[in-house]
Formats: C-alpha cells, structure tokens, sequence
C-alpha cells in the first residue's frame, strides 16, 4: 500500500513539474510571439507611433529576458525545451540589429545638414540601445552554451562585431571630445558674450561624449569577456574621461598609456623644444635686465629725494626708492610673462579680482597704510624726532607705510600702528628750534626782591646753553600763602631742555644758600591749651 501511496504521489509531482513547464512555456511563447509582431508593425510606423512601439518591445523582451534567467537558475539539465526559444531570441536580436542598423543610416543622412548635431546625438543614443542588444545576445549564447548549443561561430562573429564597434566608437569618441574642447574654447574667448546656441552646443557637446563613452564601457566590458584585447580602447576612455577605474588599471593600459604620453613629450620636445628654450632663455634675460635696472633707477631715485632742496621726509625717500625699483622689475616682469605667451589683460583682471579680496581681508591693515599716507604726505614728524602720540612720548626710530617705531626715553621700543597715532593729538616736540623752560622758583617774604631777582638773572644768563635769542625773562609772579613766587623761563635748543633745566634748579638752590635767600616750605603752627 506504501508503495502505491509514494508512487502516486511521485506521479503528482511529476505531473505537477510537467504543468509548470507547459505554463512557462505558453507565457515564453506568448511574449515571443508578441515581440515578434511588434517587430513587424513596427516597419509601418513613424514618429510618436515608432517611440511607443519600441517601448512595447523593450518591455516585453525585459519580462521574456527575467523569466528565462529564473527557469536557467533551476538548472539546465531539465531545460532543454528553451533552446527553441533561445534560438528565436538570438535571431530576433539579429533583426533588432539590422533595425537599429537602418534606424541609424537615416539619421546618417541628415549629417552635414542644420540638424547634423541633433543627428549625431541621436546617434548616440541608438548606440546605447544597440549595448543593450549586444548584452541579451552575450548572455542567450551563455545559456546556449550550457544547453549543449554550439555557439563557437555565434561568439566568433560577435566579438568581430564587437571589436569593429569598438572602433568606430573609439574615434566617434575622439572626434567628440575634440569638438567639445573647441567648443569651450570659443565660449571662453566670448565670456560675458557668450550666446545661447554656444551654450547648447556645449551642454550637447557634453551629452553626446557621456553617451558615446557608455557605449564604449559596455563594449569594452563584452571584449574583456570574450578574452579579447581592449587596452587601446581603456587608454581612450582614460584618456577622455580622467576617471580610473579597476578594468583601467593593468599592465597593458598602463604601459601603453605611459608610451603614448612619453611620445607626445618626446615629439613635442623635438617639435618646440629650441623655440621654448629661447623663450626661456629671453624670460630669464628680460628678468635680469629688470632687476639691474630696478636697481640703477634705486640708486638714481634716492639720490633725488635725498636732496636737501627738495625737504622730503625720511618716510616719503624710502617710498619713492622702494616704489621705484619695484615699479620697473614689475613691468620687466611683465614684459617677460608676455614672451611666454601668457595674455597681460586676463592676468591683470585677476590681479584686480585678488585685490578686492584681499582688501576685504585686510581691513585693519589697510586703515593703517592709509594713515601711513596722510603721514608722509603732511609729515607730522620724522626720523630722530621727539614726539608725544598714542600715549607715548619717545624718538622716531623708524617709519613705515604700516607702523612707527618709537624709543622711549628709558630706551624701550614700541611699535605704534599709524592709525593708532594719525588719529590722536601728535605732540612733536623737536619740531622747533627753540623751546621754552618754565620753572617757577619761591622766596621767603622777609628776603630781598631784588637780590633774588639779580640771583636768578645772573644763573640764567651765564649758563652756556640757555640762547640768548630769544631772551629769558625773570619775573616776580604771585605771591603766595608762604612765598613770594618768580617765574625763570630760559630758551634752549630742545635737546638740551632736560639738561639746563636741571643745572638751573641746583644752581638756584645753591646760590640761595651762599646769598641767605630763604626758600620757604609749607609750615603749620600747633598750639596747644590746657584747661585749668
């Protein structure tokens, strides 16, 4: 009973095989027959018509494509019934070639005409489809192959096809990118002038090269499959599109990349190497004259600012010497760049651009060259000069467009930012010849005015750097709670201020001592009572 039982069952399963593969087998020969009459309806149909019965076909071959991949995944050995299909399939693929073959001979005959481009861009595109086709007929011999078909003369005639696609496309590629570079090149050369057709024939330009070098890849990918060559056709996908990939990376590219590019610099040397080295050789010689005469028109330059005649600052001589021996190795530099070919206007136009940028960045920088200006040009000080500004009171040591460095009088070194003075109170103190020491000097009621008086005259007169021009005075000026108070008030060169006022003030106190002039100082009288 058992063993009627598994037999039975055994026969359902059997049966039940046999009814899926006569379902797979009436679907498969449905989308045949389907994609076989829209191959024919599709030799009468033009324009909209034609886009919607390639799209029908391209859907239905995908699902007819899907099922047999899944019926394959189940194992060939049981599936032996698909090579009637399969034939079909490669020799519907053939006539899908010889569609795509005459589709693209009528696009061929617009070329040379006003919708050549359009023509040539459209061609790409039935090129596209044609990687598709060539795909579905790399993968039906597979399947053939492993059903037992005889597919050696099949794979020989599609790796010619193959290889003389390859071809055709590797200089329909070259030609591409040629014409995409000229293109740029004039719409750079027009710039703001730029036209709208330029603009489309670039974004054209540029979709025509993306879709010729898809087409490339996949053929190149269906060669390495066969096992054929394909290094000339990696170096110009490389060479056009800059992207490195794995297929891109061996030996045999590699190699034939680096001869190609030492070629090209072996005959560009050969072809241009002596008028280059002349070039560089009048560029090293124009920059050498520049900087020999930068320096001659130095020396010139600080020779006619350091005349005495001319009374220019110390800040305002090194401007014109640096500006002047800068100016003429610039222009020389100029000169030179313009024997290397490089165009002067874009270059100049770009040192502008750069010059608003950095003028942004360097505001505060900016504020004190501009400050640095108004100095030199109003000379406020100099050099050597005793200034009080920014707070500070010392002598100029050094000056520039930026900054002034200042010695303090118990010899420290500050560095002012010119802002930083040019917008506060400039106090020059040896910018005169003469200036004044005020000292004030007091007496004791009880003493004689006018010894006191004689006293001070006669300090002030004898002593060697007091000026006799203009004269000092000595006068009686207040008279205070406890002093009677004269003012001294001698005029001297600025450098010797601190020095006589200083004599001054002992020779006073000790002249007062010998004469028996009393110098009062402020006395409090305390009483104190006590309550009886």
């Amino acid at each position: 009973m058992k063993r009627i039982l598994s037999s039975l069952f055994l026969l359902g399963l059997s049966l039940g095989a046999l009814a899926d593969t006569a379902d797979s087998q009436h679907q498969l020969q449905l989308l045949q027959s389907g994609i076989e009459t829209e191959l024919q309806e599709l030799k009468q149909a033009k324009g909209e018509l034609l886009a919607i019965g390639e799209y029908r076909i391209s859907t239905k071959t995908q699902a007819l494509f899907t099922q047999l991949a899944r019926e394959m995944e189940q194992g060939a050995e049981e599936k032996l019934w698909l090579l009637p299909l399969i034939r079909q399939q490669l020799v519907l693929a053939k006539r899908s070639q010889d569609y795509l073959d005459s589709q693209i001979k009528q696009l061929g005959q617009n070329l040379g005409k006003e919708q050549g481009a359009q023509a040539l861009l459209a061609i790409a595109r039935r090129e596209s489809q044609r990687d598709e086709l060539l795909q579905r007929e790399w993968q039906l011999l597979g399947w053939g192959k492993q059903l037992g078909m005889d597919t050696s003369s099949q794979v020989a005639e599609l790796g010619q096809r193959l290889s003389d696609r390859g071809d055709r496309l590797d200089s329909l590629l070259k030609y591409t990118q040629d014409a995409l570079q000229q293109a740029t090149a004039e719409a750079r050369a027009a710039g703001k002038d730029v036209s709208a057709e330029q603009t489309a024939r670039l974004a054209e330009l540029r979709q025509r090269l993306a879709e010729n070098s898809a087409s490339l890849n996949a053929t190149v990918a269906l060669i390495d499959e066969l096992g054929m060559d394909s290094a000339e056709l990696k170096k110009t996908l490389f060479s056009v599109s800059g992207d490195i990939t794995q297929d891109v990376l061996n030996l045999d590219v590699a190699s034939g990349l680096a001869r190609q590019w030492f070629g090209n610099a072996e005959s560009q040397l050969l072809e241009n190497g002596p008028r280059l080295m002349f070039k560089l050789f009048i560029f090293v010689l124009i920059l050498a004259i520049a900087s020999l005469a930068g320096k001659l028109v130095k020396q010139a330059v600080r020779r006619t600012v350091s005349n005495s005649k001319l009374n220019f600052s110390r800040l305002l001589q090194d401007f014109f010497t640096s500006l002047s021996s800068k100016a003429v190795f610039t222009l020389g530099l100029l000169i030179a760049l313009s024997q290397l070919g490089f165009e002067l206007g874009p270059l100049l136009a770009g040192f502008g651009i750069a010059g608003v940028i950095i003028g942004f960045a360097l505001q505060d920088t900016l504020s004190n060259f501009a400050s640095g200006m108004m100095i030199l040009i109003y000379r406020p000080y100099d050099v050597g000069d005793l200034i009080t500004a920014a707070g500070v009171t010392g002598r100029v040591s050094h000056m520039s467009l930026v900054s002034t460095t200042v010695k303090t009088l118990d010899n420290q070194r500050l560095i002012i930012p010119n802002n930083k003075i040019w917008g506060d109170t400039i106090n020059n103190i040896t910018a005169e010849r003469h200036r004044r020491i005020d000292m004030t000097f007091g007496i004791s009621y009880s003493d004689n005015i006018e010894h006191a008086e004689t006293i001070l005259s006669d300090i002030v007169q004898h002593h060697p750097k007091v000026l006799d021009t203009p004269e000092p005075k000595v006068r009686l000026h207040l008279l205070g709670e406890s002093s009677v108070d004269f003012v001294v008030r001698p005029w001297v060169k600025p450098d010797d201020y601190w020095e006589v006022y200083w004599d001054i003030t002992k020779a006073v106190k000790m002249r007062f001592d010998a004469e028996g002039i009393t110098i009062p100082f402020p006395q409090r009288d305390v009483h104190f009572y006590r309550n009886k």
